[in-house]
């Protein structure tokens, strides 16, 4: 048996889609709701009554607790230039978190690996953020950095503009950020100077444009299911 069909229905427009969704994007609150900013769609996966709690951004009181207090001392003490190389501390859900100047987080982070009180020998992740709408240098790099010796974790994060995405690689340091740099390229558009091959890995080598930022084209086709015709993604929501 198959559901019945209403054609009236399918060529409606949702309500609060708009015509150049996905640049425009909802007015930043304390606390977006909802997976992706939307409202008024008639959402029914559940995902619109999320509340999202903006990030952390002001430095925290010392003592940060546990481990936190050591990596830092440790760190202010291994490298004299940390008060012109670190820009902020976030300490949030007991993760300590280093807002690193870009041109120097692969200083910082041989300071890191090397030093006998610290010892964060893996990066066991770089990865992308597009802050679009929150900050004027709206691409972040986030480092996660491990210690075996000490099974400590630790966050590195810089921030550059789609103007000017120049970060140095940190492969020289951390050969597992190989690949990882070359994604974040790839997906975000940030160049990372000074890696050994800095290639597309995933779309291909002409391919125009970074999907994972917030202002690239969902596009997409429409898609036919049970009778009913699902409009591409960038015509029916407004994405944040």
């Amino acid at each position: 048996m198959t559901a019945p069909q209403n054609p009236s229905s399918t060529a409606a427009t949702p309500a609060g889609a708009t015509t150049t969704a996905p640049a425009d994007y909802p007015p930043s609150t304390r606390a977006g709701k909802g997976l992706f900013g939307v409202a008024g769609t008639g959402d029914t996966s559940g995902f619109g009554g999320l509340v999202r709690q903006r990030p952390v951004t002001d430095a925290p009181p010392r003592p940060f607790g546990g481990y936190l207090d050591e990596v830092h001392d440790a760190l202010e003490e291994a490298y004299p230039q940390f008060g012109e190389a670190i820009e902020k501390v976030v300490v949030h859900r007991g993760e300590l978190t280093l807002h690193i100047v870009p041109e120097r987080i692969a200083e910082v982070c041989r300071v890191m690996r090397d030093d006998p009180a610290l010892r964060f020998e893996l990066c066991s992740s770089v990865n992308g953020v597009d802050y679009l709408g929150q900050d004027e240098r709206r691409l972040h790099v986030a480092y996660q950095l491990t210690s075996m010796t000490f099974r400590r974790r630790v966050r590195l994060e810089v921030a550059v503009s789609p103007a000017a995405p120049q970060v140095p690689s940190v492969t020289g340091v951390y050969p597992t950020a190989d690949w990882q740099e070359r994604e974040t390229y790839d997906m975000f558009g940030v160049i990372f100077v000074g890696h050994p091959n800095l290639t597309r890995i995933m779309m291909p080598d002409d391919w125009e444009g970074h999907p994972q930022r917030k202002d690239y084209p969902l596009g997409g086709v429409p898609v036919e299911y049970k009778g009913a015709e699902i409009p591409p993604p960038d015509s029916r929501r407004t994405y944040q």
